[in-house]
């Protein structure tokens, strides 16, 4: 079992930025490949970003391409997603999984992911 924690969502104004933290336990953090979804109501939950295991390769939904930048640290089994210029359309609830994938690869489907957080909510004021 792998648990994750988010953190750091909340209130901010367009252009503005927040990073968010998702926390795990459980398991060899290094052999979980990562990544960030969102869903704001109504809505499918999306894919934002994604990480391999090293931190070496990493991929990002068009949407946010350029202005969210996603990284970890395994030695302190946390990952990241750092949120700058955002928009009020980047307002949903931010999710953090987790699936094992001991190689080299980013996972863009929530549906390979077996891990997942309870989610954060970031709002974007206009």
């Amino acid at each position: 079992q792998v648990q994750l924690v988010e953190s750091g969502g909340g209130l901010v104004q367009a252009e503005g930025s927040l990073r968010l933290s998702c926390a795990a336990s459980g398991r060899t953090f290094s052999n979980y490949a990562m990544g960030w979804f969102r869903q704001a109501p109504g809505k499918e939950r999306e894919f934002v970003s994604g990480i391999s295991r090293s931190g070496g390769n990493t991929n990002y939904a068009d949407s946010v391409k350029g202005r969210f930048t996603i990284s970890r640290d395994n030695a302190k089994n946390t990952v990241f997603l750092q949120m700058n210029r955002l928009k009020p359309e980047d307002t949903a609830r931010y999710y953090c999984a987790a699936n094992f994938q001991p190689w080299e690869g980013t996972i863009p489907t929530p549906e390979r992911y077996n891990y997942w957080g309870q989610g954060t909510q970031v709002t974007v004021s206009s």
